[in-house]
């Protein structure tokens, strides 16, 4: 847990200029990141990619944790409204194309911040699934946006950890076995000895949204 090294990296940022941004989808495990901000430079403004899809209780742990830390919030919508994201029968795009549903609310979004911002943090962990294990904890992204992982190599008991070290508050969800909560129709309980991810987009030859495995594809490809 080197908070100092962290510290570190975005002093060097912030001197060299960088203009610096941060994601967050609010669920339990992101409290960590986002408390270390909050200890650092609370101003680094923190992203909610706001889908239209999460749980309620996801936005109301979002108000508590933004309040408890002094957070600098921001809704991020997308860009095409929920009216246009539908088949010729009205079903929402997420039933039939869920990929394409994760990109015109999640990606689409995010790719706008790259013209405004120089370095992207965000809390992905190695562990979490084949994906990310390839990642660094800082490489190159698109439009010369540098990707930061401050937690790559957080174990989930390091997480666990620093979680009750500072007392942090858990997302209501947790209790009724929700490990990895992101938009409600795509997120369920975990069974058994499942990996917390498992229990996204189960049943889909579907691990990523498509904010981290599109530029997984392109570290592999630079190889």
């Amino acid at each position: 847990m080197d908070i100092h090294r962290i510290d570190t990296k975005l002093k060097e940022y912030k001197s060299s200029g960088k203009k610096m941004f941060a994601t967050s989808s609010f669920q339990t495990r992101s409290v960590v990141l986002l408390h270390i901000l909050s200890r650092i430079d609370n101003s680094i403004p923190v992203y909610f990619i706001n889908t239209g899809f999460h749980f309620p209780e996801t936005i109301q742990y979002k108000d508590i944790i933004t309040k408890l830390l002094d957070l600098d919030v921001i809704n991020l919508l997308p860009h095409v409204p929920k009216s246009m994201q539908t088949n010729s029968l009205g079903d929402l795009m997420f039933t039939y194309d869920p990929d394409y549903c994760c990109y015109l609310n999640k990606v689409q979004p995010v790719e706008a911040l790259f013209d405004k911002y120089d370095v992207w943090i965000n809390g992905i962990r190695a562990e979490q699934n084949t994906n990310r294990r390839h990642f660094r904890e800082e490489e190159s992204a698109r439009k010369n946006t540098i990707r930061y992982h401050p937690l790559l190599s957080w174990k989930t008991e390091e997480v666990e950890e620093y979680i009750h070290r500072y007392s942090l508050p858990v997302h209501p969800l947790e209790i009724h076995g929700y490990k990895s909560i992101g938009c409600e129709p795509c997120t369920h309980p975990v069974n058994g000895d499942e990996h917390e991810r498992d229990a996204r987009w189960r049943g889909m030859k579907k691990t990523e949204c498509g904010l981290h495995a599109r530029e997984m594809a392109q570290h592999k490809n630079s190889d």
